[in-house]
């Protein structure tokens, strides 16, 4: 019969031994450095100076002191003196310095690799040199710990990516992020080599571009984004009216006033202009028919050209146009008319045109 178990050592009672209390107690010893194994350190290569009653320490190579030559066993302090044991291969420690798992390989203690940083981590999936991390399941959960949760992809410099790619057959479909700059984008293909910005945010202004953007005020390509500077609103439709080379780039209707009369302008270019009131008297005789002297009118806005002029507003039917063979003018920012009318009538001028 052998007298110590195969794996940890410990000693058999022997048939008719005296003082079978020794044995027993030797074995009992053993266990207490072996059972249970958590040490409190596994790289001090001398042992502590005042060691509690049972702490138990992983020896590391070239230990010095009382452990001299205990290289690799586990130790135990009894209170009077260390006890150790040799480790087999594969034997597990769980180390309190650092809160590691540690295991034997045969010649030193090392470092479990559940607990070292891996380089590559694939779950259910083959993981390599570039996807460093490969999930293969029919969801990944991301969830808090506490209140909130982020999910960071942070780059180095800003001509660099950070992105999430959709693929489809491992084909790219659409990315969006930071890529070649700073600026949060959304990008589609549908071959995943041809690809398209479809929006771009602009980093310090938060303005909007891209292909599935309104490129100008003439763009009126269907399924696209309209700007605001291209479309009217409460805030576009009354304003001032402006154009470039025809095409509307203000409000849609303009009006105002001033001594000269009232305006309105509209964003297809359309003019229309209303004097203030005239007191008309005929003066002068036209052969056998009377008019009235000149009547002056600076327009309020000038015209691109000389617009049509027609009578506003009259406080008698039978005050007319001038007759036939008067004098008129007729400019882009004035007229001159004369009146066929009693004495003392109230008129005044409407003029239609563009104004650009």
């Amino acid at each position: 019969m052998s007298e110590t178990s195969p794996v940890l050592g410990l000693p058999y009672i022997q048939p008719a031994q005296a003082q079978k209390h020794v044995t027993h107690n030797e074995a009992i010893s053993k266990l207490e450095i072996v059972t249970q194994l958590a040490v409190q350190s596994h790289t001090a290569s001398t042992p502590p100076s005042a060691p509690n009653r049972g702490e138990r320490f992983v020896v590391p190579n070239a230990a010095q002191g009382d452990w001299s030559g205990s290289d690799g066993q586990i130790v135990l302090w009894d209170g009077s003196g260390w006890h150790g044991v040799t480790p087999q291969e594969g034997w597990a420690a769980f180390s309190l310095e650092g809160d590691v798992t540690i295991r034997f390989d045969g010649s030193t203690w090392v470092e479990s690799a559940a607990d070292a940083m891996p380089d590559v981590l694939g779950l259910n999936a083959t993981a390599d040199t570039t996807n460093r991390l490969s999930v293969a399941a029919p969801a990944t959960l991301l969830t808090h710990d506490g209140a909130g949760h982020q999910v960071k992809v942070n780059k180095a410099l800003p001509a660099d990516t950070a992105s999430l790619l959709f693929q489809t057959g491992f084909s790219g479909r659409a990315e969006m992020g930071t890529s070649g700059n700073d600026a949060f984008s959304i990008k589609v293909s549908d071959d995943g080599s041809n690809w398209t910005t479809a929006v771009s945010f602009d980093g310090a202004t938060g303005s909007i571009s891209g292909a599935a953007v309104q490129s100008g005020p003439t763009d009126t390509t269907g399924g696209k984004l309209a700007l605001a500077e291209n479309t009217y609103g409460p805030g576009t439709l009354l304003g001032a009216v402006s154009q470039t080379g025809g095409t509307p780039t203000g409000a849609a209707i303009e009006r105002g006033a001033n001594a000269d009369g009232q305006y309105v302008r509209f964003a297809d270019g359309t003019q229309i202009c209303w004097s203030p009131e005239f007191t008309v008297d005929v003066t002068i005789a036209a052969g056998a028919i009377f008019r009235s002297a000149e009547v002056n009118w600076t327009f309020p806005v000038a015209f691109y050209q000389p617009p049509a002029l027609s009578q506003g507003r009259q406080d008698d039917a039978v005050s007319y146009w001038t007759v036939p063979g008067s004098t008129a003018v007729n400019s882009a920012s004035a007229c001159a008319m004369s009146y066929q009318s009693t004495t003392g009538r109230l008129i005044s001028l409407l003029a239609i045109g563009r104004w650009f």
